[in-house]
């Protein structure tokens, strides 16, 4: 049979248009048990080179050959028909076909089939499949500048993938979730994601970051950053005295800060449900009072305002008298004195207590052996309580005698 030829070198020119001819006529056997041939589906990014590879497991020097979807003949043995330059030869031999595709383009995924030209024919194929990154990433926002507490919308697309791109939302280091629709043309795809976002004074500044995961592409981001505007944030701190009370007769300065976006234009001191006293000095931000007295308690309020909103800071104001103060100082030294004093008189009368305490168990039993003087030779109760009584009264006699 003419199939079983096995030419030394390349066919001749006559002989390799019966040779396609019968090929293309020929069963096929698809994968399965026996097979012989053996390849692997091929996944390439658009631009990228693609390697086909066509091996035989058990080779018998049969003739190999590489056939594009359209089952046209790519290469057949080391002979390349097709006239597509970009299909190149990597590796000829009686047990492999391998070539390489330059230049991938969508239009040339689909099934390549290897070809072993024995008796039957043994065909498989391979799948080439060509992924498309995003042409473009773009963030599109509602607002360039929001107030505090208003929602916004940001829009990321991703144009012209395949497949379709998935997108991820973050701001800062957190991340959002967004609300995706695909939209589809020919082979391509078009994913838009929104996300509705509530912003508040700390995220002027942040980013918000636009990210694709596709199979073709790693790290494609892109972010915009957050311009909020909010109205001030007032402080007020004294400055003066810096520690301790505030006292008759001693000055008082306080400084009023604050801080917003715009920055605040507008600022003034004023005395809540009072009149300001007319010594009272206002510089800018400062507010000073020289000499304290009495009729000054109340409360002081700084007020900031800027195009978005006003805010303000309170500062209480309580006058002490002038020896205020010192009085404490006076009272906590006589109280620590006083203390140490009880103290020394509690452990020296302890000490006293200690020492009678032993001197009276010294000598009680003593007391009670001469009392009992007397009693010891009775001959029964009643003579020795007689005896004891009269040794007392012996003893007492004895002593008015020499007395």
């Amino acid at each position: 049979m003419a199939g079983r030829a096995q030419p030394s070198g390349g066919p001749g020119p006559g002989l390799l248009p019966l040779l396609l001819l019968l090929l293309s006529a020929a069963a096929v056997i698809r994968t399965g048990d026996g097979q012989n041939l053996v390849t692997e589906d091929v996944t390439v990014v658009e631009g990228d080179v693609a390697t086909i590879s066509c091996r035989v497991k058990n080779s018998d020097d049969s003739v190999i050959q590489l056939l594009n979807p359209n089952r046209q003949t790519i290469y057949f043995r080391d002979f390349r028909p097709l006239k597509d330059s970009r299909f190149q030869l990597v590796n000829f031999s009686n047990s492999e076909l391998r070539v390489s595709l330059t230049n991938v383009s969508v239009s040339d995924e689909g099934r390549y089939f290897c070809q072993l030209y024995t008796d039957p024919p043994q065909e498989i194929y391979t799948t080439i499949t060509v992924l498309v990154p995003p042409r473009n990433l773009v963030i599109d926002i509602q607002k360039e500048v929001a107030v505090e507490g208003e929602e916004i919308e940001l829009n990321c697309t991703a144009m012209a993938s395949r497949p379709a791109t998935t997108i991820r939302w973050f701001k800062g280091n957190k991340e959002l979730t967004g609300k995706s629709e695909v939209e589809q043309w020919l082979d391509m795809y078009t994913v838009t994601s929104q996300l509705v976002l509530k912003v508040g004074r700390e995220d002027d500044g942040v980013p918000v970051i636009c990210l694709v995961d596709h199979p073709a592409v790693k790290d494609l981001q892109t972010q915009r950053y957050l311009e909020v505007m909010y109205k001030p944030q007032v402080r007020v701190s004294q400055n003066y005295p810096v520690q301790g009370l505030t006292r008759e007769g001693e000055p008082l300065e306080l400084t009023c800060a604050a801080f917003g976006k715009p920055q605040p234009t507008d600022m003034r001191w004023l005395r809540v449900d009072d009149e300001m006293p007319q010594h009272v000095v206002v510089s800018g931000s400062n507010l000073l009072i020289s000499n304290l007295n009495k009729t000054d308690n109340g409360t002081y309020r700084c007020e900031a305002s800027n195009a978005v909103g006003k805010s303000h800071a309170d500062y209480m104001l309580f006058v002490y008298d002038s020896r205020a103060g010192e009085e404490g100082v006076i009272r906590s030294v006589d109280h620590a004195v006083v203390g140490g004093v009880v103290a020394v008189v509690v452990f020296a009368m302890l000490c006293l207590l200690i020492i009678l305490g032993r001197y009276f168990a010294r000598h009680k039993g003593t007391y009670f052996t001469h009392e009992a003087k007397g009693a010891d030779d009775a001959a029964d109760a009643d003579t020795a309580i007689i005896n004891a009584e009269g040794g007392q009264n012996n003893s007492e006699e004895k002593k008015e005698y020499f007395i």
